[in-house]
């Protein structure tokens, strides 16, 4: 037994929905991932996850058969190997802006002779059932992955560079913070500029061999992300569900 095959399915299939936890209830997070998600992601940046919480989640995902990401805090390095000796199947590192910050992200992620990660996966092999904790380490340089967030100015400009450092699985764009950052401060996370943006980062991307992930809003943005080239998508969020049901729910009795 190992973790749930996150690289695998992305290669086969190359388009995966994931759902998006800010919030801690366990509860929620159990009805939100019966939703028809491939996966689940965890937001330590801006939403309320802690160590703690995200441990929680990622075994309630790791039980329902689904992997799961954790998006850790800027600069969480430290952060980064925690979440996966929990057994986060991947992690997803904000405000990446050059190939030296890529490469200390690998060194957290990977295990020699890719990184420098320590060793300590001891409920990461639990969870998962490794046979040993050697056989984990074997494995974990391909089965966990690491994407670096592509939201700013400089990193868009670096984009080559940080495609090209081994041991990066792929890019995470974070279309709100990148339509800020082309547009001169203009909040419009699906834009002209932001939509070619997207493009580009897909294309060179798949040309290095690296996955694309991408934050989108609704439905219709799921199908254009698709249609990019995109292979992974966060879809809204728990937050945004619920607001969205209180919403319905509110104008059906007319109010």
């Amino acid at each position: 037994m190992a973790a749930p095959d996150l690289r695998g399915r992305l290669e086969a299939r190359g388009f995966l929905i994931s759902a998006w936890s800010s919030l801690t209830q366990p509860e929620l997070l159990e009805r939100m991932l019966q939703g028809g998600f491939d996966l689940a992601t965890f937001d330590m940046q801006h939403g309320m996850h802690d160590e703690a919480s995200v441990g929680r989640g990622i075994a309630t995902a790791s039980h329902m058969g689904m992997a799961s990401l954790v998006r850790v805090p800027v600069g969480g390095y430290a952060t980064v190997s925690r979440v996966l000796d929990y057994g986060a199947t991947g992690v997803i590192l904000p405000m990446i802006e050059s190939a030296d910050d890529a490469r200390a992200l690998v060194a957290a992620a990977k295990y020699p002779p890719l990184g420098q990660r320590s060793y300590g996966p001891t409920r990461a092999v639990m969870l998962h059932g490794y046979g040993s904790g050697k056989a984990y380490f074997e494995a974990a340089n391909r089965e966990t992955l690491a994407f670096a967030m592509i939201e700013t100015p400089a990193a868009y400009a670096a984009l080559d560079q940080i495609l090209a450092v081994e041991g990066l699985d792929g890019v995470f764009i974070g279309p709100s913070d990148l339509s800020i950052a082309l547009t001169g401060g203009r909040l419009s996370h699906d834009g002209p500029e932001v939509t070619a943006a997207i493009q580009t980062i897909a294309a060179k991307a798949r040309a290095c061999g690296k996955f694309t992930a991408l934050y989108v809003f609704d439905a219709d943005e799921t199908a254009g992300a698709r249609k990019m080239g995109v292979d992974l998508v966060t879809l809204s969020s728990d937050m945004a569900i619920f607001n969205a049901g209180l919403a319905a729910l509110r104008a059906s009795t007319g109010r």
